[in-house]
C-alpha cells in the first residue's frame, strides 16, 4: 500500500472516451486520483457528484482530477453521462493500478475485486502527499478534507 512521501506508482488505463491516460505524463501537475468501487452505486455516484460539483475549486488548486474503477470504459461512459462526471473516468479492469495502490479488495461476487475507495494527491514531484483508505466501501472521503488539502 502507497503512503504519503512515496513516489505514486505509474499506470496507464483507457478513459470512458477510449483515450489512454498514463499518470507520468501528469507529473508536474497536482493529480487527485479517486478510486471507487463500481459504477452506478449509490455512494460512488454520490463521491463522484460531489467532487464533479467542486471541480471551481480543484481548477483552482491546479488539480487534475481522475476516477478509478475496475469497471469497463462503457459502464465508465454511460455513469460519466448520466450523472455528467466532469473528469476521465478510467477502467482498471487488469487491476493492476489497482494493486500497486494497495486497495484491491473482495466485492459482492466470490472470486471477484474492486478497488477500495480511497483517494490519493499526487503532487507535481510524483509523491503522495495525501491518502485516505475507506474502511469499508460503505464510506465516504471527507471532501472538505480533501480540497482543503489541495488549497494549501
Amino acid at each position: 500500500m502507497v503512503s504519503v512521501g512515496d513516489y505514486a506508482p505509474d499506470f496507464e488505463l483507457m478513459a470512458f472516451d477510449k483515450t489512454m491516460v498514463r499518470l507520468s505524463e501528469s507529473i508536474g501537475n497536482r493529480v487527485v486520483l479517486l478510486f471507487y468501487p463500481a459504477a452506478f452505486t449509490g455512494v460512488c455516484t454520490k463521491e463522484m457528484c460531489t467532487f464533479t460539483d467542486s471541480m471551481n475549486r480543484l481548477e483552482a488548486a491546479e488539480a487534475e482530477v481522475f476516477g478509478i474503477s475496475v469497471d469497463g470504459i462503457f459502464a465508465n461512459a454511460a455513469f460519466a453521462d448520466e450523472n455528467e462526471i466532469g473528469f476521465p473516468l478510467l477502467s482498471d479492469t487488469n487491476r493492476l493500478a489497482t494493486r500497486a495502490y494497495g486497495v484491491e479488495i473482495p466485492f459482492v461476487m466470490p472470486d471477484y475485486t474492486a478497488a477500495q475507495r480511497a483517494v490519493f494527491v499526487v503532487e507535481a514531484d510524483g509523491k503522495i502527499s495525501y491518502a485516505w483508505i475507506a474502511e469499508n466501501p460503505g464510506i465516504e472521503p471527507d471532501y472538505e478534507a480533501v480540497l482543503s488539502h489541495l488549497d494549501s
